[in-house]
């Protein structure tokens, strides 16, 4: 089991401040009450039907998330290396895709930390770090563009529903001015709309949900 040690708050506040975590810039935003209705209309192919291996995995872990992830949090966590996680019951937007694409064999934590390593100058200097933290540079969405474009996962900002495929991960601009967010293409369809549901948490613990143009995209990538 990770060991977990929550900081004390004058540290919280610090990190806070310097935006860390998923989007951790972010105020948690409640789920559009509208949505409940378009999960009640969902198409649903079974994972066997999806050839890649890691997606399925994805998928799977994604799906499983939303039966247990019921909370969102902000914190700041010390956790393990490598394979560290915060508790499965909460995290941030981010941690949907991190323990999503651990299930499928890629830590995320020890490959931003590795790339960040060699590269630090590359990613964003937006939190007055001086050197990578293993604890939180995962956990950040810039950090995570960073690290799909680098490795070549990025793919065109289209806006049409058949450019987005089950386990993409899309990230979003929520309000024009850089409040981050990423989720999870699901392989699940609104049958009213024909989009792809996402598998997001944006601060009720992860969920379903047809809300992938709600918000200005601004990465689609897809590592498998």
């Amino acid at each position: 089991m990770n060991k977990l040690i929550f900081l004390p708050p004058t540290v919280f506040i610090a990190a806070l401040i310097f935006g860390c975590g998923g989007s951790l810039s972010q105020p948690r935003l409640s789920n559009n009450v509208s949505d409940l209705d378009a999960v009640h209309s969902v198409e649903e192919p079974p994972l066997g039907r999806i050839a890649s291996e890691q997606v399925r995995k994805m998928l799977e872990s994604g799906f499983k998330q939303t039966e247990t992830t019921t909370e969102y949090t902000q914190d700041y966590f010390v956790i393990s290396y490598p394979g560290g996680d915060v508790p499965s019951e909460t995290g941030a937007c981010t941690d949907v895709v991190i323990r999503a694409m651990r299930s499928a064999g890629l830590d995320l934590q020890k490959e931003v930390h590795e790339d960040m390593k060699e590269n630090f100058s590359s990613y964003p200097q937006k939190w007055g770090l001086k050197k990578p933290d293993t604890n939180i540079d995962h956990r950040r969405v810039p950090n995570l563009q960073t690290y799909f474009t680098r490795k070549k996962k990025n793919l065109p900002l289209k806006g049409e529903n058949g450019d987005y495929q089950p386990g993409d991960i899309v990230s979003w601009d929520l309000n024009g001015k850089g409040m981050t967010h990423i989720g999870l293409v699901s392989n699940q369809q609104n049958k009213e709309t024909g989009r792809y549901m996402i598998i997001h948490n944006i601060g009720a613990g992860a969920k379903l949900e047809d809300r992938i143009f709600d918000w200005e995209i601004t990465g689609h990538f897809r590592y498998f």
